[in-house]
């Protein structure tokens, strides 16, 4: 499928437009946004870069079409858990886990998103340790940014797999980042992280599935580990969603900030996640943001009779 023109339901809606109305050309797309290609377009298929294709079967929403050989089939796989490329109104694609959307899109781009966080821990001239890995984006962003090296890790082999297909992945098609600077490793970080030398990252981007799903990197074990192998003064940007603020009044952001605070960062709740700086080396850089005191109170009062611990 590398290399495959990558078809949406909007791609496929054009094309047939174009085929009923004798159409020769379409301008479009068919790398999610990446370029505008022209297409040639008659009754039989269409061309796509000296390729000849038949035109494909109705698309669904909500799903990506690579090219296998034989037909237009579903980015998709089922390992453990279905793993599925899903298209997003900004181009950038997100990724589902058995229907369970990973990155946020509802109001921004995840590609725009990942270059927001990142811009925060500035990876310029940087060691950068990117804990889940997912589609590449935070990856890619530090490469773009600068960064001098990016560790990242992955444990689902079908994220992989997707950020092979994915042209706004750093391996994906097309691709023209220094993947000479990024170093993915196949492996559950949470398990990696014990063997990682102490204090060797500069800074550090932790974007793990939901609580629910892998609750072993929202611990205090794993975050005296992240600790460890910060640099003093290191920033870290950790993702958690809101999860149950509505329905239990959960607040996971500041259950976050705490264990953090515990581990040796200076952390607050900041947006959609926790931003972070570890302690120590002299003086420390900003992680507060507004509000801190007021979240810093309740941190502590929950601490003390125990309810912000999950």
């Amino acid at each position: 499928m590398s290399g495959s023109p990558l078809l949406t339901r909007e791609a496929c809606e054009a094309l047939a437009r174009a085929r009923t109305l004798g159409t020769s050309t379409l301008a479009c797309s068919l790398d999610l946004g990446r370029s505008i290609d022209v297409v040639e377009v008659d009754a039989e298929g269409w061309g796509w870069r000296g390729r000849r294709f038949p035109h494909p079967a109705a698309c669904r929403e909500r799903t990506i079409y690579a090219w296998d050989g034989r037909e237009f089939v579903p980015v998709q796989r089922y390992g453990t858990a279905l793993v599925k490329l899903v298209p997003t109104e900004w181009g950038a694609p997100t990724f589902e886990i058995d229907g369970v959307k990973m990155l946020p899109t509802a109001q921004v781009s995840p590609w725009d998103d990942a270059r927001a966080k990142v811009e925060w821990v500035e990876p310029r001239g940087r060691v950068v340790l990117d804990t889940c890995g997912g589609l590449g984006y935070f990856a890619a962003q530090c490469l773009l940014g600068g960064a001098a090296r990016v560790q990242s890790y992955e444990k689902n082999p079908d994220v992989t797999w997707l950020r092979r297909l994915n042209p706004w992945s750093p391996e994906g098609p097309g691709s023209t980042l220094p993947l000479d600077r990024l170093v993915l490793t196949p492996g559950d970080v949470a398990e990696a992280i014990a063997a990682l030398p102490d204090a060797h990252f500069d800074a550090a981007l932790h974007d793990p599935p939901r609580f629910a799903l892998a609750g072993e990197l929202y611990s205090q074990a794993f975050y005296d580990q992240l600790a460890r192998v910060l640099k003093p003064r290191a920033r870290l940007f950790h993702y958690t969603g809101t999860p149950n603020r509505v329905s239990r009044g959960r607040d996971l952001p500041a259950e976050v900030a705490v264990r953090l605070e515990r581990a040796g960062l200076d952390a607050a709740p900041h947006g959609d996640g926790v931003r972070a700086v570890r302690r120590g080396g002299g003086a420390r850089r900003r992680a507060r943001g507004p509000g801190w005191q007021g979240a810093a109170r309740g941190r502590r009062n929950r601490s003390r009779d125990g309810s912000g611990e999950s």
